[in-house]
């Protein structure tokens, strides 16, 4: 009997489940799990998780005591909420769980760097080394510079909402550990704007986006890790078998598990490493100038900002509703 997708890929890439379900990751063991606003959000809402989110608002308003607004216990949960999924998740995995930053800290700087730390606290205060957690950061000029300033500290970071080059090189140039290029929001955005309805997994623009960085890094020898994400179908996945990692949803990882077929691999270091690419060198007026001239990455980095605010408004509501039931 011949191996399915799913193992076949592990033995080129390190497989990473995309959600905050924690059944998910039991059933398809990955290495690593990533989460991100909208996926805490969905998770806080099924039953089966409401003890994580109960537990996060009492330790919370114990925290904070009596004398605290409902608002202010909720905003306090909500900062512990994705760590207190991430210390379940890694109960499960063996690798590293990624967590987000606020969204609504993309453009700042110091807010960012301090985010990251205190995220990094709480993971060390439950005695949870860094090692395993990657501090997940919109690819923003100053999302990027931030990172640059915790990895000096010995935080990790995951560079998320990554659409071009640009900020794929800036990221590498900072010394940043993984980014998360974004395949299928780039798909979605082509196929929008060309009015095409599906393209050949070879010429997806998400694939080869997320080619060209692979290649560009292996070609200058940079440490940051390449890990493809966002997928809308499994030949995404198949074109990019060889990537460092891959993050899935759980409904694709279910199909590549269903699925017996060759995978052959697609992304080879030793294949970039000949190949004629020239190198580009990133300051801010040149992020700042590629960026513009990029519509898709201008586009989706914009709606990405724009969509986790939203799920992160939508969660801090969730919150208020069920402290207050809890504390009727």
């Amino acid at each position: 009997m011949g191996k399915n997708l799913l193992e076949q890929l592990r033995e080129v890439t390190v497989v990473v489940a995309d959600t905050g379900d924690l059944q998910a990751i039991e059933t398809f063991k990955p290495h690593d799990a990533t989460t991100n606003p909208s996926l805490i959000t969905a998770a806080a809402q099924m039953p089966q998780y409401q003890g994580i989110v109960d537990d996060t608002l009492k330790g919370a308003r114990a925290t904070l005591g009596k004398s605290a607004s409902a608002e202010e216990v909720a905003s306090l949960a909500f900062d512990r909420l994705a760590v207190s999924f991430g210390l379940k998740i890694l109960e499960i995995i063996p690798g590293r769980v990624s967590t987000e930053v606020d969204a609504r800290l993309s453009f700042d700087t110091e807010a960012t760097i301090a985010k990251g730390r205190e995220l990094i606290a709480q993971y060390e205060a439950q005695n949870v080394s860094r090692e395993r957690v990657l501090i997940k950061i919109a690819a923003t000029w100053e999302g990027i510079q931030a990172a640059a300033v915790l990895e000096k500290e010995g935080i990790h970071c995951n560079l998320t909402l990554l659409f071009g080059k640009h900020q794929a090189i800036a990221c590498a140039e900072n010394g940043i550990t993984l980014i998360s290029p974004f395949v299928g929001r780039i798909l979605d955005w082509y196929k929008k704007d060309t009015g095409r309805d599906s393209y050949a997994p070879a010429e997806d623009p998400g694939v080869v986006s997320v080619t060209e960085i692979y290649n560009y890094y292996k070609k200058f020898g940079y440490k940051t890790e390449v890990m493809g994400a966002s997928f809308r179908n499994v030949g995404e996945i198949t074109e990019l078998a060889g990537c460092d990692l891959l993050t899935i949803a759980p409904s694709l990882l279910a199909e590549l598990q269903s699925t017996e077929s060759d995978l052959p691999r697609k992304l080879d270091p030793a294949h970039a490493a000949a190949l004629p690419i020239e190198k580009i060198s990133i300051d801010k007026a040149t992020f700042d100038r590629m960026h513009a001239e990029n519509r898709m990455a201008t586009d989706k980095l914009a709606e990405g900002i724009s969509g986790f605010t939203k799920a992160l408004e939508s969660l801090e509501e969730l919150l208020e509703a069920r402290l207050a039931s809890l504390e009727e």
